[in-house]
């Protein structure tokens, strides 16, 4: 295992043709390895638009089962040849159901499993109860070359039990591809500095750093923010990218060190399970 988690986050703005975003993707992990990335973040859904905008029956078509899809593919072996770990993040069909997946691939260039999307959001420009079931995986943790990564999707960012588990089942690191943007109802919201917020709270409350990437440019009626980051431990956002440019930006961990520090703040020995019930009690307030 590497003795340091170097991880890129990398934004920008996919077409329609899936196969020249995987090529831009591909280009875009290549920058960051020559840069001394071993651990490298794409935006959810990097291989196509963002076709959840709208409910279209055609859109189903873009689905694959995650074995056969072309960006697991094409990633697996670029993995291998740079010796990177990759989250990839895809539209998966499994018979007739579909999901909104991540399949994490080693810098081996094995794929070790895929986490679906837990929580799944529906409203305007964001109607993806439409496509994907609840993912049914349960939060994951993956041992990887480079170190244990928890990796939710874009919604689940927003949720302190999905950052909360994912620490306690030993991640060394949480990464969040993401989609998000404008608001159809509401063009004069901007939850760039929220969004960031929440996982700045993430990453203090469980001593953990943080990489979110996003995705950048106008789809359709849709502006992406861009505004991909890294935090520290503390929350601190010790890298980040514009609000409209293709970029990288990364850091680099040191998993060893973050464990005695999260040893030493207290948070998980003081935790009291007995009392939180609550939270799983579905008639609560």
């Amino acid at each position: 295992m590497a003795k340091t988690i170097n991880v890129a986050v990398v934004q920008f703005s996919p077409e329609r043709e899936e196969a020249n975003n995987i090529a831009k993707a591909s280009e875009l992990i290549k920058e960051a390895n020559d840069r001394g990335a071993n651990l490298v973040l794409l935006p959810e859904f990097f291989s196509e638009p963002y076709f959840c905008t709208a409910q279209k029956e055609t859109e189903f078509a873009r689905a694959k089962e995650w074995q056969k899809h072309p960006a697991v593919l094409s990633l697996s072996k670029l993995a291998e040849e740079l010796g990177v770990v990759l989250p990839v993040s895809i539209f998966e069909k499994d018979g007739p159901h579909f999901y909104n997946s991540v399949v994490v691939i080693d810098a081996t260039g094995t794929p070790l499993g895929l986490y679906r999307k837990s929580h799944i959001p529906d409203g305007p420009g964001y109607q993806e109860k439409f496509y994907f079931r609840p993912g049914n995986t349960g939060f994951q943790v993956w041992k990887t070359s480079v170190g244990n990564i928890g990796v939710g999707i874009c919604w689940d960012q927003w949720f302190p039990e999905s950052a909360r588990i994912m620490t306690l089942k030993g991640a060394d690191i949480l990464l969040y591809p993401t989609a998000i943007g404008s608001e159809p109802e509401a063009p004069g919201m901007d939850t760039s500095v929220r969004w960031t917020r929440t996982m700045q709270g993430h990453a203090a409350s469980n001593v953990i750093p943080i990489a979110a990437a996003n995705r950048v440019g106008t789809e359709g009626d849709q502006t992406y923010y861009g505004s991909s980051f890294i935090t520290d431990v503390e929350g601190n956002i010790v890298a980040e990218l514009d609000r409209k440019k293709t970029g990288i930006a990364s850091y680099k961990f040191d998993p060893d060190e973050i464990s005695g520090q999260r040893a030493s703040w207290g948070f998980f020995r003081d935790r009291r399970p007995d009392l939180y019930g609550v939270i799983s009690d579905v008639g609560s307030a």
